[in-house]
């Protein structure tokens, strides 16, 4: 059989989340991270976009209305990775995140990426990122990707942030 490569333009469109509390959920995604709403089903499902898209985020309660979370070792989504086009937006989103007083479960700079980790309600994980220049990228002796985890220096960060 020959093999296969999915075409390079290929993106991943959007997440669709299971969820035990729609209105917690919204709390996060819509008020906090700043995505709006484009669709509502009642109180079972909500889509929520960046920049008029369809939808970049789905929440729904069809299988899992007032359950508790998945368990922390047990297969499923590590997390859900959202990209900032600029550092200076992930500085802006991180100040945001402190002046809420919200838990961050890490933070990292990849070499391809700087990137924060955090927990949404139902302890789903959340990266929320920005790429660096591509030149800038880190690669090994055969020039193939070497990417790191390595300090994220929070403070020099913020410092980008808006007033």
């Amino acid at each position: 059989m020959m093999k296969y490569e999915i075409p390079s333009e290929t993106r991943i469109g959007h997440v669709h989340l299971k969820v035990s509390n729609l209105d917690k959920s919204l709390a996060f995604y819509a008020d906090l991270l700043g995505f709006k709403i484009t669709q509502r089903y009642g109180d079972q499902a909500v889509f929520l976009s960046a920049g008029g898209y369809h939808h970049h985020i789905g929440l729904n309660t069809w299988q899992s209305k007032g359950v508790a979370p998945a368990p922390e070792r047990a297969p499923g989504l590590f997390h859900t990775a959202i990209l900032f086009p600029q550092r200076k937006d992930l500085a802006n989103i991180l100040k945001r995140l402190m002046a809420h007083h919200y838990p961050l479960t890490g933070a990292a700079d990849h070499g391809v990426s700087e990137a924060i980790y955090l927990n949404d309600p139902d302890q789903n994980g959340v990266e929320l990122y920005w790429d660096k220049p591509k030149e800038q990228w880190p690669l090994d002796k055969d020039g193939g990707l070497n990417m790191i985890t390595e300090h994220l220096d929070l403070p020099k960060l913020l410092a980008l942030a808006d007033d």
